[in-house]
Formats: structure tokens, sequence, C-alpha cells
């Protein structure tokens, strides 16, 4: 497991990366935070410098990653901030062991928690799955070209992240992509279990549904709202994203002095 620690602060910033990214998409979340506070970066397993060697992937597998460097390096006021499947990979963590866990942020993800894919969309599901059997680089890269990035984006922005899918592990992937449209049923499942408040930061480029979150989301939520054209505000927005993340840490920084 590849991970990088910096800073020594009060609180610990735990930065859990999305599908095929790598720790250093936050690298200027982690300038702009290890002088404040402790903050952390990791690969999940398959991904960037971690190590390929399971025989069975799943996001509760990564879950298990986020625990394991919890547990090994003793992180405490630990505030977890995760991107895309990083959110659903935190929620499981903070479920399964909510003990040091202080906050939750998540970043462009939950925007239609605990809701299945409407019907219409089951035969494309259908057919991109045998794709990524059959051709999983390219059908991966046009996933990410089509879904998660836009003509709008910067040129260097889509380079980046169409190679990442690209390259992504396959096997990993393969096995991944069926959870990824069930998770759904774990969001309805684990979202009501959440003792924290689900703070959300969304790119302005696509809808919250909000009433599934007004429906499990017993401790509540809030969304801040950025400026983008791509699933990857880290990238194309970090000073916004980094002013949006202060406000809400030190939000959560009152919320818990308001509990003690």
């Amino acid at each position: 497991m590849n991970y990088n620690i910096y800073g020594d602060g009060g609180a610990t910033l735990l930065f859990v990366h999305g599908s095929y990214a790598d720790q250093t998409y936050w690298n200027e979340q982690v300038n702009y935070f290890k002088d404040e506070y402790k903050v952390v970066t990791l690969d999940l397993g398959g991904h960037g410098k971690s190590g390929k060697g399971r025989k069975y992937w799943s996001v509760d597998g990564f879950a298990g990653d986020v625990y394991n460097v919890i547990k090994r390096m003793n992180l405490k006021n630990v505030i977890l901030i995760g991107h895309s499947m990083g959110g659903d990979v935190n929620l499981i963590e903070v479920t399964s062991h909510p003990k040091n866990i202080i906050g939750f942020i998540g970043i462009d993800n939950f925007k239609n928690a605990a809701t299945p894919l409407p019907k219409k969309y089951k035969a494309q599901i259908k057919a991109m799955k045998a794709a990524l059997k059959k051709n999983f680089a390219q059908t991966s890269e046009n996933y990410a070209r089509t879904a998660l990035l836009s003509p709008q984006t910067d040129s260097t922005i889509v380079k980046r992240v169409a190679s990442d899918f690209h390259n992504a592990y396959a096997p990993m992937g393969r096995q991944l992509m069926p959870e990824f449209f069930d998770m759904y049923k774990r969001e309805r499942k684990l979202l009501p279990k959440l003792r924290l408040k689900l703070h959300l930061i969304e790119v302005n480029n696509s809808p919250v549904n909000e009433a599934p979150l007004k429906k499990y989301c017993s401790s509540g939520y809030d969304i801040r709202w950025i400026n983008g054209t791509s699933h990857y505000p880290m990238l194309e927005n970090p000073k916004q994203l980094n002013r949006h993340l202060r406000e809400t840490i030190e939000q959560i920084s009152r919320e818990n002095d308001a509990v003690k």
C-alpha cells in the first residue's frame, strides 16, 4: 500500500481518490493544507504505485485500504475526503469503523445517491459491460471522455484522465464495474448509519438530486458548489476547491466543538 503523510496538525485530512486515479490528483490540496493539518494521501489497491496482487477486487477492499492506513498510523481526528468512488469507499469505512473519524466530505459524488439508473439505460449498461470484456482500455477511456469530461475541459486534464482510464488495471476494472452500478443499494443501507453530517462539494456542471439525501442522510447534509466543466475540480479549479474545503473543515471543527 503506497501512502504518504505530510505535516503534523491537530486534525488529519485523509484524501481518497476516485476510480483509476491516484494520490497525485491531490497535490494542490497537499501543498495548501500540509502546514496546518496532518495530510494523508494513498493509492488504493490496483492504483498508482500500490500493489495489484489481489484475486478479488471490490469497493469493500478499498475501504479496507483506508482502514489499514488509519490503523497502521494510529490516526486521530480524521476527516475523510473522497472524490467520486472515494466517497463510497469512505462511506463503507466510516460506517464500519467510526472511531477516530470526525468528519466526512464528498467531492462531486452522491449527486444521485441511493438511486438506481433509469431503466432506459439498461441496454446501454449491458452493452458497456460487454465492451469492457472485449476491449477494456478503449471502452474505459471512451467512458471518461463522454461521461466525466467535456469539450470545454482543458486539454491537459482531458489527456491525463483519459490516459489513466485507458491504462487502468483491466482485471480490477472488469470486476468493479458491475459493483458500481449496484452501489445505490449499499448507499441506501449505509447513509442512514452515517453519524456525521454529509458535506458535499459539487461541480456545477450537473445537478444534485436532493430527495434521497433528505430521505437517507439522518445526520443531515450540506452542499457547496464549485465551477467546472468536468468531474475533476482538484485538477480544474484547485483554488476554489481549497477554499471550499477550508470552509468545510472549519465547519466540521465547530460542529465537533459543539458536541464536546
